[in-house]
């Protein structure tokens, strides 16, 4: 346990912080998952949900919870697959 106050304030505000960035890293995630998801149904609205997951991924980058190269491979990765699909 912290003796200090300001200590104390910075246990709060990391957790207050973890709570967020687990939220920002969850929602890029989910929005992965459906488009991984889409592909698999050859769903309609792909182009959509594709430029959903790379808006959340950057999102995630500009807020700092995510690397900017974990972003750029996450989105090339994503990016191969749709375009694999698009080309069959």
């Amino acid at each position: 346990m912290a003796n200090y106050k300001s200590a104390k304030k910075r246990i709060k505000v990391a957790d207050r912080n973890r709570v967020q960035n687990s939220l920002v890293k969850s929602r890029a995630r989910t929005a992965m998952k459906k488009v991984v998801r889409a592909l698999g149904d050859n769903s309609t609205d792909l182009e959509s949900l594709t430029k959903l997951a790379v808006s959340e991924l950057d999102k995630a980058q500009a807020k700092g919870v995510l690397h900017k190269n974990a972003v750029a491979r996450h989105k090339s990765r994503l990016m191969k697959k749709v375009n694999a699909t698009a080309q069959a």
